[in-house]
């Protein structure tokens, strides 16, 4: 039997009237990458705040490292690193001042902290840098930030809400490298998870939010989310398959022209637009029908192709089906 890190069973949250999650139910594996897809309202950050222990779910359960978070919330965040999609530093405090007010909040004596803070400095690049204000930092070198501090009390789980949005793509690239080594074990020489209560995996957890498909492509799991629900779940490569030869890539002009006669084809059941070319799904064993079809089409109507091929789906073709097929 695995041994989750995180096991959180049938979660419901309602504010009011507004269901934000509505049956959530995720099983964390040590050492893994799990990632929450969804767009804005989806309930990604809600999600986030009940495993941490920020927001009392209406109803369901949830334990991490082996902790009710309901009824042993202090020694479950103990084993947590939280980073929200807000820059929370002190911009009056240096880069180490933030460390270590975090630290000792967490009960971390100066001899436990200072040599720790240095380490994870190094780790994400911010050694350098490490007596300048929070508030002169750039944007990524703040979530750098933000992610040491989440990781001063070596936590066991790392939640990460969006860490990306709003940083350039460089940024973003670095950022996740260093999420890649963190759930490489061993990280900075980190204890067994579970210690007393049982098991003997070492390796960082993360659990990230994200909008963006490309970081949804990196983690070893994905759940995407609609209207506080998980309607899918599996590895992006899982998810993929469930598309296999039914999409087809369009380029040619004009674009509004290629999209009309593409939407008119009976067998098209979605066209999108992915920059200068269209993704069109078609109903399961009709690509080759649609192939030849949409070139007389579209020559009929006046536009012209110049390139129409079956090309492997990708996560965003997914969610887009996915999205259309849940009305929850």
């Amino acid at each position: 039997m695995m041994d989750y890190l995180v096991h959180a069973e049938n979660l419901h949250k309602h504010f009011g009237d507004t269901q934000a999650v509505n049956g959530v139910s995720l099983r964390i594996a040590p050492g893994e990458i799990y990632g929450l897809v969804g767009s804005d309202g989806a309930g990604k950050t809600t999600t986030m705040r009940l495993l941490v222990g920020a927001l009392k779910p209406s109803r369901g359960s949830i334990e991490v490292c082996g902790y009710d978070v309901l009824k042993q919330t202090e020694q479950a965040r103990s084993t947590i690193g939280y980073l929200s999609q807000r820059f929370s530093m002190y911009e009056d405090l240096t880069v180490l001042e933030n460390i270590r007010f975090f630290a000792e909040v967490r009960g971390l004596s100066s001899t436990e902290w200072l040599p720790r803070s240095m380490e994870i400095l190094e780790f994400v690049g911010l050694e350098k840098f490490k007596d300048r204000r929070a508030g002169q930092l750039s944007g990524g070198m703040k979530q750098k930030l933000g992610l040491a501090s989440a990781l001063v009390t070596r936590p066991r789980l790392l939640l990460l809400d969006e860490p990306t949005t709003g940083v350039d793509p460089v940024t973003r690239q670095d950022f996740w490298q260093l999420v890649i080594k963190l759930v490489a074990p061993p990280y900075f020489d980190s204890p067994p998870i579970f210690g007393e209560n049982g098991g003997s995996q070492r390796g960082v957890s993360v659990i990230i939010s994200t909008p963006y498909m490309d970081e949804a492509s990196r983690c070893h799991r994905v759940g995407f989310m609609k209207n506080g629900q998980i309607i899918a779940e599996d590895t992006p490569s899982n998810l993929r398959a469930r598309l296999n030869g039914r999409v087809l890539e369009l380029r040619g002009s004009p674009l509004n022209t290629l999209r009309h006669v593409a939407h008119q084809d009976e067998d098209v059941e979605d066209v999108q637009a992915f920059g200068d070319r269209l993704h069109i799904r078609v109903s399961d064993g009709k690509s080759k029908v649609v192939l030849k079809r949409l070139k007389t089409e579209i020559k009929q109507a006046g536009g012209h192709v110049d390139e129409l091929r079956s090309v492997p789906p990708v996560l965003e073709d997914v969610f887009i089906a996915l999205s259309e097929s849940n009305h929850a």
